[in-house]
């Protein structure tokens, strides 16, 4: 087998065993990784009706945290040192944190909640902040989105590094359909990166 294949292999499966070490959704690749509120499948939404039930708003939130990390070359083992990798460097451990939202907007026909339809354009304002445990802000995104369909999903990037290591943080999230309503919640996500230092200690750690 070709060194190029053994080190992408070596990659894959430790990409594959962080997964489950850091609570998070068995089976999702390197990238796709992310917490869910409310947990549950794609088209699980916590949801609102308007007063006279002839709108409901739903949403749902996702945090991408996004580790980050610079490689170094370090030496092939005794039976060949020649055979050179690039492997994560601990130090270097951080966080980009980035924001996804989906909505759903549905509209009552006939029946009050009973019978519904989604269509139209429809004004959706997004928001997340991020806040340590104290409640200091460390990180805010609000993105207004005009001309959307009644269902979607819209990713929005953090833009802020978050150090390792530095406790609890609770993301408080919204989505709202203006005129209609705000569906909204909260997540928490710890900021550890133990396990992602393991994981580079170790003679399989990520190669390329």
């Amino acid at each position: 087998m070709k060194r190029t294949r053994i080190a992408a292999l070596a990659l894959a499966t430790a990409a594959a065993a962080l997964v489950p070490a850091l609570g998070l959704p068995a089976g999702a690749a390197e990238g796709t990784v992310y917490l869910q509120d409310p947990a549950g499948g794609e088209k699980t939404m916590k949801s609102m009706w308007t007063k006279d039930e002839m709108h409901k708003v739903e949403g749902q939130f996702r945090l991408h945290p996004g580790v980050q990390y610079k490689t170094v070359t370090r030496p092939g083992p005794s039976g060949a040192p020649d055979y050179e990798r690039r492997a994560g460097d601990p130090k270097t451990l951080a966080w980009l944190p980035s924001y996804e939202f989906a909505w759903s907007v549905s509209d009552s026909t006939v029946v009050k909640k009973a019978m519904t339809v989604k269509e139209g354009e429809h004004p959706i304002v997004v928001r997340a902040v991020l806040r340590t445990a104290k409640g200091a802000v460390a990180g805010e995104v609000r993105k207004e989105l005009t001309g959307k369909p009644p269902t979607g999903r819209e990713k929005v990037a953090g833009g802020k590094r978050i150090a390792c290591d530095t406790g609890e943080y609770t993301v408080e999230w919204s989505v709202t359909r203006s005129d209609y309503g705000t569906v909204a919640g909260t997540l928490r996500w710890n900021s550890g990166c133990e396990q992602y230092r393991k994981a580079f200690a170790t003679d399989h750690g990520p190669q390329r």
